[in-house]
């Protein structure tokens, strides 16, 4: 009986394989702030993708000589990168995955800067609406079974130079 007791009270004081437990504790926590990282860097990628393509769309439309006869072009500039349009020989992928020419909205607004001499400056503004941003790596749509994408909706507003 005495050796038992002595047996058990050396189990109980040896350290071998406590690294291996804590680790075993620790790595899960540690995985998932990795891939929250990951995600939430993916997520500010993408926001500033689309956020540069609209300041690229109102500039090149702030330029333009007629704004109505440009939009299809400013839209596959935000789109593509190229105003020719997506897709072919030679030409650009959209920029961001499911971007479709129907999330991109193009306004042109008229602003009184001076009300005492009535001047007016005009403005057009590039707008992304309803981009539906899905998470890799925190998808729980397939969890939930319901629709849990973040909506982005980058703008930009520039005076618009012809007059």
């Amino acid at each position: 009986m005495a050796r038992l007791k002595k047996m058990l009270r050396n189990l109980f004081k040896r350290d071998d394989g406590t690294q291996l437990i804590e680790f075993a504790i620790v790595f899960p926590v540690l995985l998932l702030l990795f891939a929250g990282t990951t995600e939430l860097g993916r997520l500010f990628y993408t926001y500033t993708t689309l956020a540069k393509a609209t300041r690229g769309g109102a500039r090149y439309l702030s330029l333009a000589v007629d704004v109505n006869g440009s939009t299809t072009a400013a839209k596959n500039l935000v789109m593509c990168g190229n105003t020719a349009g997506c897709g072919g020989a030679g030409q650009p992928a959209v920029i961001v995955p499911n971007l479709t020419a129907s999330n991109i909205v193009v306004t042109q607004t008229t602003e009184v800067v001076d009300a005492t001499t009535g001047k007016t400056n005009k403005f057009v503004n590039v707008a992304i609406t309803g981009y539906a941003y899905t998470p890799l790596v925190f998808n729980l749509n397939g969890m939930t079974g319901g629709n849990f994408n973040l909506t982005l909706t980058p703008s930009t507003k520039m005076r618009y130079m012809r007059n």
